[in-house]
């Protein structure tokens, strides 16, 4: 069996599918994307598909090699992501050939099903009450807000004060008893997070995520230690390397690689296993469509310090299309009360309604997240 082509598109909200085919009919679904720059990792993808027509596709990890290794310039979001797509796809294919689901062939299920949580409020978080009752009533035992909209490097005590209040408002809403996620999503700096993290620990965080930007992860050993509650990070770290220090450091509690960001499911089992050698977490980052969903589950499916997995069914991007709508059987990936069942069908489990992808690509995307400001006109993180 000989790879033939990869075959790429654009779909609403802001996903990018791949699908790779072979001279046997065989072929594998991924999705390669990073959110805002998917036309980038599209073009990435297509550079390497060079190294990959006329392939064996069942030589995942040589293959993987090669992406990795062949170019000179490795890692990084761009790079990372079209090899995580690719990768995805390879174990689909691979799956489907034998007719066996991706954690047979990484081992086989420690787990028959996975812990779900879900998104409640916006970019700038309000009336968080209501929406974290609706998921409550939905079954879920858990979910995850922004902590704060954006704030200065040093800002004022009332932005502290307000996001404080909006976690002590959801934590009366919901009970004692359902796990509250706060993403600060990086808006906030050192001299500001030392405040924020100290002051929201009465409400027992499930955990904290992104308390500071990636590029200033070694302050963790600063302004989190001692504190009650775990902290998460891991979204926009792409290589096992770049876990291997993170974790080295003793900085986090529960680390979070992007399938589609971290090399795919290849690296992702690799950073999994590097997490449990120190005894931390593992919850997936999964903000986007089906094919990550599913490999996530995937991996959580084989790694025993796996705790929660990430989906993005309702997410606030999802206004054209959604999670679900592109898979020929929808139940593969259904949530019940909190919970979904790993996927048992050949290769990611998963039947993407082609059909409908040519469809919806006509339409594709441009999207682009958010550029805030703040007051005195520079630039704030968002």
């Amino acid at each position: 069996m000989k790879i033939t082509q990869l075959k790429t598109w654009q779909v609403p909200p802001r996903w990018l599918f791949l699908k790779i085919e072979t001279d046997e009919g065989c072929y594998g679904w991924g999705e390669p994307v990073v959110e805002g720059r998917a036309a980038t990792v599209e073009a990435a993808v297509h550079e390497l598909a060079d190294y990959l027509v006329g392939q064996d596709p069942h030589r995942i990890e040589h293959l993987w090699n090669t992406l990795y290794r062949a170019g000179f310039y490795r890692g990084g979001p761009i790079l990372m992501s079209a090899i995580a797509g690719i990768d995805q796809a390879l174990w689909d294919l691979k799956g489907r050939d034998l007719g066996v689901p991706v954690h047979q062939l990484l081992g086989g299920k420690v787990r028959d099903k996975m812990r779900m949580y879900a998104w409640t409020g916006g970019d700038r978080p309000s009336d968080v009450d209501s929406g974290a009752k609706a998921l409550v009533d939905q079954g879920f035992t858990a979910f995850k807000m922004n902590g704060t909209p954006e704030m200065q490097i040093v800002d004022s005590h009332r932005k502290v004060d307000e996001a404080v209040a909006r976690v002590a408002e959801a934590r009366e809403a919901v009970g004692p008893d359902v796990g509250i996620a706060i993403d600060f999503h990086g808006r906030v700096h050192r001299p500001m997070a030392k405040a924020l993290l100290r002051e929201l620990e009465p409400y027992h965080p499930m955990f904290v995520e992104e308390p500071v930007l990636p590029e200033h992860l070694p302050s963790l050993k600063h302004i989190a230690t001692g504190l009650g509650y775990p902290i998460a990070t891991g979204e926009r770290l792409h290589t096992r390397f770049q876990f291997r220090d993170l974790l080295a450091e003793g900085m986090v509690d529960i680390i979070q690689p992007d399938l589609s960001h971290c090399g795919g499911i290849s690296e992702g089992m690799k950073i999994a296993s590097l997490a449990s050698c120190f005894d931390v977490a593992l919850a997936p980052h999964c903000p986007l469509g089906p094919l990550t969903l599913a490999a996530s589950l995937h991996v959580d499916a084989v790694n025993h310090n796996a705790f929660i997995q990430e989906q993005s069914m309702g997410i606030h991007y999802n206004r054209d299309n959604d999670v679900l709508d592109y898979l020929v059987d929808k139940s593969a990936l259904t949530i019940k009360d909190g919970f979904c069942a790993i996927p048992e069908g050949p290769g990611l489990g998963v039947e993407i309604d082609e059909a409908f992808v040519e469809e919806r690509a006509k339409v594709g995307h441009r999207w682009r997240n958010p550029v805030w400001t703040h007051d005195d006109g520079s630039i704030a993180e968002w």
